[in-house]
């Protein structure tokens, strides 16, 4: 049999006694993280998580032989330089917690592009030079512009998922684009026996809101509709009925205090439509306070439309005037 280090054996003890004592196990991958910066990352972790890197064999014997079911799975995601995160908050704060810490970095070469990476339309700040044969060679459409060079129209120089050249990863930084990001990258973690990877720890905030006020609007409508009374459909089922009351109160001419007015207001139009068409089969039909308020009736309608003509040709005047103007000014600059 041949002979394990000590080291060794005290340090998948460390891990075992880690994942034994915390509630959330995760794995994570550091590659590509400065050292300074991930010495930041571990210090704003103190407290509510604790940050172990150590060689994979470990943490596979380590997790393996964990009382803890199912925590062997993490195994599968042990990807890049890993690293095994011990904390006792909710696995989805956690990843939050971890991408909210990142920060943009430099496009390096051989690096693959997490997202689209486009160079936007504008002035790059750059005098005449050399440096435009160097943009237009990697397909940014440049030119000069007022003296400076310019960038024509929004250009995506590297599709999400490709390799980033040399050439491209030194122009992005010259032209400050920073497309990359540093930080710990939350593969999966587990608790109570389940295993959460990074696409079901992403939670989109903003869409999550949405659904939200979405579904609660239509539960409200449902609720209204089913004539469910709780403490938000109560007041709207409520006002809805009153609506619906006075509305067939009106269209039944029942004479309450909500309706009497609407009433009689509905009964003098009437009044005045028949009257109306009466005076226009005999003159004689009507008597001359009716004919008064008939008359008044029209006024009333015929005065707004003349106002809307009088705007009209008042635009029009104006219209012509300007057009005047910028005769004379043709002629006399002609």
């Amino acid at each position: 049999m041949p002979h394990v280090a000590e080291w060794k054996k005290e340090e998948v003890k460390e891990l075992k006694d880690l994942i034994e004592s915390h509630t959330v196990v995760g794995m994570a991958d550091l590659s590509d993280i400065p050292a300074p910066q991930l010495q930041k990352m571990r210090q704003s972790l103190r407290g509510s998580a604790k940050l172990k890197m150590s060689r994979k064999t470990l943490m596979d014997l380590a997790l393996n032989d964990s009382k803890k079911s199912n925590v062997k799975v993490l195994v599968d995601h042990m990807d890049g330089q890993p690293a095994l995160i011990f904390t006792d908050m909710n696995p989805f704060k956690l990843y939050k917690i971890l991408e909210d810490s990142k920060t943009p970095a430099p496009a390096r070469a051989g690096s693959t592009a997490i997202a689209d990476i486009v160079v936007p339309k504008g002035d790059t700040g750059f005098m005449p030079g050399p440096i435009l044969g160097e943009l237009q060679k990697i397909g940014i459409p440049a030119k000069i512009e007022k003296g400076k060079i310019v960038v024509t129209e929004d250009k995506t120089i590297v599709a999400e998922g490709d390799v980033i050249s040399r050439d491209v990863a030194g122009m992005l930084t010259r032209l400050d684009i920073y497309p990359m990001e540093v930080g710990i990258n939350l593969k999966a973690a587990y608790e109570d026996e389940t295993v959460y990877t990074s696409d079901v720890l992403f939670i989109d905030e903003d869409k999550t809101i949405s659904d939200i006020q979405k579904a609660y609007t239509q539960a409200l409508n449902l609720s209204v509709n089913a004539v469910v009374f709780n403490s938000v459909s109560t007041p709207v089922i409520i006002s809805k009925a009153a609506g619906e009351a006075l509305n067939l109160a009106f269209n039944a001419e029942v004479l309450t205090s909500k309706t009497t007015d609407l009433l009689l207001a509905k009964a003098y139009s009437q009044m005045l439509a028949v009257a109306s068409e009466a005076s226009a089969q005999n003159a004689e039909a009507v008597d001359d306070e009716l004919r008064e308020k008939l008359s008044a009736t029209a006024s009333a309608a015929v005065k707004p439309a003349e106002e809307e003509k009088e705007e009209e040709e008042e635009e029009e005047e104006e219209e012509d005037n300007e057009e005047d103007a910028a005769a004379g000014l043709g002629a006399l600059f002609g």
